[in-house]
């Protein structure tokens, strides 16, 4: 039972700020990325180790997934939202000062952890949402969720410019801030009856992946996507920093506003999905993800196939992304939020795989080993989705 009488309607603006919070939560885990070079020389860091600062902040959030998003079952909605966003940005002030690379991990991990948030709002945006707009709403909320990821990468590297890798960290925490102000005043409350304890809700997890083949293979198809995605934007701001590129940290960043025009282009997968389209837009994305690599493999000599490839890997990863969710949520309304978890653990274990690999691919074989993990990635995912797609 909903604290209202009934449940709340979800307006045009309501959904926008739903949306600009849940991609202005998950960014906070991306603003390295084009500033891995310089925190690797800040901190007298090798590849590796630096690669490491963006696989602690997807440990960090995957942890969240699993241990704090199932709570959104039990829990009003609301206050959880605003706690966690301000515990998010109590993470970001941390990393902001942190003097050594302890410490700096430490607030990665915690802003990781509690950035779930998102995935709060995204279940609360499709149990308000109408059932025939519900994949057309998933989808708005998830464009905002990869565009804040991807321009992430374009503020962090502007602001760099400006005034050093820590400015990024100081302004996000006041954004966050703000941003908790705003839902406290215009979300509306939210809370449904469950008779399972915190225990029981955890356990139920796994009970649904074992009960639910579609979940499982939606989840993993979900997790090496989004192990594609981590695997070129880990490496991209080593590849850009080296020769012949030479681009400094702001105009690093800016290939964040390339990835953002895949994203966006990817809405339309969500409205596809509320048509019985879904099984189709989930092979047509993973083929597309496939022949990205092509166009990327070629990056390292040609900037125009970079840019191609990234706007096609990123289409699709978001595109399969919103469809896998629109298909989810259409199950147990009652259980959203520990599908999420379920899932959005998986997608981001994925992402934390994708960052490891790929740092490790580029310091044994350069911007080749990146793009031929990136393949052999995809190719295992159109296998899971060939033996799978009965289910989904």
């Amino acid at each position: 039972m909903n604290i209202d009488t009934k449940t709340p309607s979800l307006s045009p603006a309501l959904t926008l700020l739903m949306a600009v919070a849940t991609g202005l939560a998950v960014a906070s885990n991306y603003y390295a990325q084009p500033l891995l070079e310089t925190i690797a020389q800040a901190f007298d860091l090798s590849v590796n180790q630096a690669g490491f600062i963006v696989t602690a902040a997807q440990l960090g959030y995957a942890c969240g997934l699993m241990f704090l998003v199932p709570l959104g079952d039990m829990f009003e909605r609301r206050a959880m939202i605003v706690v966690m966003t301000l515990l998010a940005a109590g993470g970001m002030l941390i990393t902001a000062m942190a003097p050594t690379l302890s410490l700096m991990i430490l607030g990665t991990a915690l802003t990781g952890l509690f950035s779930v948030v998102a995935q709060i709002l995204v279940p609360l945006a499709a149990s308000m949402a109408e059932p025939e707009r519900r994949g057309k709403v998933i989808g708005m909320i998830m464009s905002g969720l990869l565009l804040g990821i991807l321009l992430a990468r374009t503020v962090s590297g502007a602001l760099a410019s400006l005034g050093g890798w820590r400015t990024i960290y100081w302004v996000a925490s006041v954004l966050m801030i703000l941003m908790a102000l705003t839902l406290w005043r215009y979300l509306p409350r939210y809370k449904q009856d469950t008779q399972l304890n915190y225990p029981q809700l955890l356990g139920s997890i796994f009970t649904l992946f074992f009960h639910t083949p579609m979940l499982r293979t939606r989840a993993l198809v979900g997790m090496f996507g989004f192990a594609n995605f981590s695997i070129l934007w880990t490496s991209m701001a080593f590849l850009l920093a080296s020769p012949p590129f030479n681009y400094s940290e702001g105009v690093i960043g800016l290939f964040g506003l390339v990835g953002a025009a895949g994203a966006f282009a990817a809405t339309r997968a969500g409205q596809l999905a509320d048509r019985g389209k879904a099984r189709q837009t989930t092979m047509a994305g993973l083929i597309l993800l496939l022949l990205s690599w092509l166009a990327i493999g070629f990056g390292q000599h040609s900037l125009i196939a970079l840019i191609v490839g990234i706007i096609v890997l990123d289409l699709a990863v978001q595109g399969v992304h919103i469809t896998n969710q629109s298909v989810i949520y259409k199950t147990m309304p009652e259980a959203r939020n520990r599908l999420t978890a379920g899932y959005m653990t998986s997608y981001f274990i994925g992402g934390a795989f994708g960052s490891l690999i790929s740092a490790s691919a580029y310091q044994h074989a350069g911007w080749n080993g990146v793009a031929i993990a990136g393949a052999v990635t995809c190719i295992l995912n159109l296998l899971i989705w060939w033996n799978g797609r009965k289910y989904g």
